[in-house]
């Protein structure tokens, strides 16, 4: 596997990494075993960035990773915070809001490092911005677990230019995790730019559109009852239908390469800047090992700008998030 730089801190990552949520949160039953078969697998590709957060079970994320990396130096794992998380419920139930007030966050890294079983967090990441807590005081907080030695480097995720801008000035950072696919382009505004300018490297999550874009995914209706993509608007079902004419699309321009729907989605991404690591999940290990042949697929020059027409979002039916999820991305 290639590998690729995130800032110029030091962060040097495989090309592509795994995104650990769905394995424990979100997209309904999970099979420990099959994840840890999977990691394991990934490990062998040379996959060697993981990303978790607390917030995935809640907590029980982490702890499945710790299983797959005990013994291991070279795997290096991202995790986030930000939540406030009760003992009530389950699942998302739990989730009541935001805090990254400076004691928070203190109490959220010592409990990952628990969770991971590792003296130092690889990447730390503000999952979402608090709006009661200025970034500065954020950052200054995740700058001194740095020199305590509890954090390497550190991240933001879903923040706007202007808010990286006021971090970077704190303390160097190192990645932004956005989402970003060929059907969710926000990025492109100037985030991206951003980063390049800074020497941020961008970290995109769902870059297969939360599985849609592998050209495979079921009417959003026979997903399991606690699967959160049966509530996003391009999910519904007459939205669904009008998206999926893009990928059967994109199906056929992959065929020309002899791959995959994920295949080509991923190879788009990654063909946006050297300085970008998506970061698509997968809990299946024919998954895992077609994600990662999308590395080596090169796509020309004419096909990406085709791909950036036709994913363009006056053609996408849908938010990627509801009102009440929007809410917490800063834009």
């Amino acid at each position: 596997m290639q590998q690729r730089q995130l800032g110029n801190q030091g962060l040097v990552v495989s090309a592509l990494g795994l995104g650990c949520m769905g394995m424990s949160f979100a997209y309904g039953q999970n099979d420990e075993k099959q994840a840890l078969n999977t990691l394991a697998r990934a490990f062998e590709l040379g996959v060697d960035f993981l990303d978790s957060a607390e917030v995935y079970g809640p907590f029980t994320n982490e702890s499945l990773l710790a299983k797959a990396i005990k013994g291991r130096s070279d795997i290096k794992v991202a995790t986030k915070f930000g939540f406030r998380i009760t003992d009530q419920g389950e699942g998302w139930q739990r989730i009541t809001g935001v805090n990254s007030d400076p004691a928070h966050i203190r109490h959220a890294v010592e409990g990952s490092l628990q969770r991971l079983g590792v003296e130092t967090i690889e990447l730390l990441y503000q999952h979402r911005l608090d709006p009661a807590v200025p970034i500065e005081d954020v950052v200054g907080v995740m700058a001194d677990l740095v020199r305590e030695g509890k954090v390497k480097y550190l991240g933001l995720s879903e923040v706007s230019s202007a808010t990286l801008r006021r971090a970077h000035a704190v303390h160097p950072i190192s990645a932004l995790q956005s989402e970003y696919s060929l059907w969710s382009r926000d990025p492109e505004q100037d985030v991206l730019a951003t980063c390049s300018e800074l020497n941020v490297g961008f970290v995109p999550y769902s870059p297969l559109g939360r599985g849609f874009l592998t050209g495979k995914f079921p009417a959003a209706a026979t997903l399991a009852e606690d699967d959160f993509r049966r509530s996003l608007p391009r999910f519904q079902q007459g939205a669904q239908a009008h998206n999926q004419k893009l990928v059967n699309q994109l199906n056929e321009m992959a065929r020309g390469y002899d791959a995959t729907a994920a295949q080509l989605a991923l190879a788009w991404v990654l063909a946006k800047g050297e300085f970008i690591v998506p970061i698509p999940g997968a809990s299946k290990i024919a998954h895992l090992e077609q994600n990662c042949a999308a590395a080596d697929l090169a796509l020309r020059h004419a096909d990406v700008a085709t791909l950036d027409e036709l994913f363009s979002e006056k053609n996408i039916l849908g938010e990627r998030y509801s009102d009440s999820e929007f809410v917490l991305v800063d834009r």
